[in-house]
């Protein structure tokens, strides 16, 4: 069963950004995790003497918040340090010695290993570091500790961008549920998201009543969803597409956006606009000139998002060629993916939504995506 999750519910709320960030490690955990974002684990594996805290306290850091504390001072100064060193690949150890015995017996290899330069962390394993807890960082409390540093979504996950929430959106978000993967799901229809609801509101004569008062205003909508799957209801589904593009485009050249909606016309603009703003900021990473910038610019050959839009192959080259005919280059408009989905066969939402999920998962893990 999935875990239920509270989504406030507004319209015209086109933030991406996450909440403000937790105070208990665990908590942090659960939200980083859920989110994506990347982030280490600092454990206390060893204590000797006195320390400031107790063996296995942990705390979450992230590139710019942290939650939890190891005790403060000069050691979680350089925990802090040490793991945004990680997350950001500038971390370097040297190679490690051979024992007395591996060295008497392996002389020539030692004084090898021993010239080497400094190597690179690797982020994908555990780093642990030893601290003592005396002038060096400012501590009197005498004793030492040995801090784990474990990292995670060091690589960006999957990030999917969905418009629409009619029977193959629905469909997909059931795959979607059991795949590690950040998904923000919208619609202008709040309807469409009601077999979702857990909170329902009360039902009379066929209508639903909804006070606006502030108080209701402030209650989340909790939705039966997972916690990676955000819902979200706006009557300018537009706007959810610069800031789903522009904070990844260097970490994450291409992300993934899915168009599905009821609506033909609001199908072109979101593709249109999602090509747009994914041009502009690649290029020059302004707004200013946005059109003059796009066209006949294939010199700069942008990194252009994963654009999927469903349909035939009819609305598919009726897109293009409207595409085409606003200034933007063929070389641009060959990069969308319409119609969307692996050529499998099959009309029944399910299978559509299969055809979609595979094309997602060939194109992540077979391109550069994960670099």
């Amino acid at each position: 069963m999935w875990q239920a999750q509270g989504v406030l519910r507004t319209v015209n709320d086109s933030s991406l950004a996450p909440t403000m960030p937790p105070t208990r490690w665990y908590d942090g955990l659960a939200q980083y995790q859920q989110q994506g974002i990347a982030h280490v684990l600092a454990t206390v594996v060893a204590v000797n003497g006195s320390a400031p805290r107790a063996l296995q306290a942990k705390m979450v850091i992230t590139v710019d918040s942290c939650c939890d504390t190891l005790g403060g001072g000069g050691l979680e100064h350089d925990v802090m340090t040490t793991a945004r060193q990680l997350l950001n690949g500038e971390m370097e150890a040297t190679v490690s010695k051979s024992s007395k015995k591996e060295k008497s017996s392996k002389k020539d290899l030692n004084s090898e290993m021993e010239s080497q330069p400094a190597k690179a962390v690797r982020r994908d394993t555990v780093y642990t570091k030893h601290y003592p807890l005396g002038a060096k960082l400012a501590q009197c409390c005498g004793g030492s500790v040995t801090v784990m540093f474990e990292c995670f979504n060091v690589t960006p996950p999957l990030s999917i961008l969905v418009f629409g929430a009619g029977h193959v959106a629905a469909a997909l978000m059931t795959i979607l549920a059991e795949l590690p993967c950040q998904v923000d799901w919208v619609d202008s229809r709040s309807e469409m998201f009601e077999p979702y609801l857990i909170n329902k509101p009360s039902q009379t004569d066929g209508f639903y009543q909804e006070t606006e008062t502030l108080s209701t205003l402030k209650q989340p909508v909790l939705y039966q969803l997972p916690a990676h799957i955000r819902p979200h209801v706006s009557d300018d589904p537009v706007d959810f597409i610069r800031p789903f593009i522009e904070p990844f485009i260097k970490q994450c050249p291409q992300r993934f956006i899915l168009i599905m909606t009821h609506d033909h016309g609001l199908d072109f603009e979101l593709v249109r606009a999602a090509v747009e703003v994914s041009l502009a900021t690649t290029i020059d990473g302004t707004n200013e000139d946005t059109d003059k910038a796009l066209i006949d610019n294939d010199s700069a050959k942008p990194s252009v998002p994963y654009i999927g839009c469903i349909g035939s192959a009819t609305k598919a080259k009726r897109f293009k060629d409207r595409l085409l005919q606003r200034g933007y280059s063929e070389q641009t408009v060959d990069k969308l993916t319409m119609p969307i989905g692996l050529p499998i066969g099959g009309k029944e939402p399910m299978a559509v939504a299969i055809s979609i999920a595979a094309q997602i998962l060939q194109h992540y893990h077979n391109h550069d995506y994960q670099q």
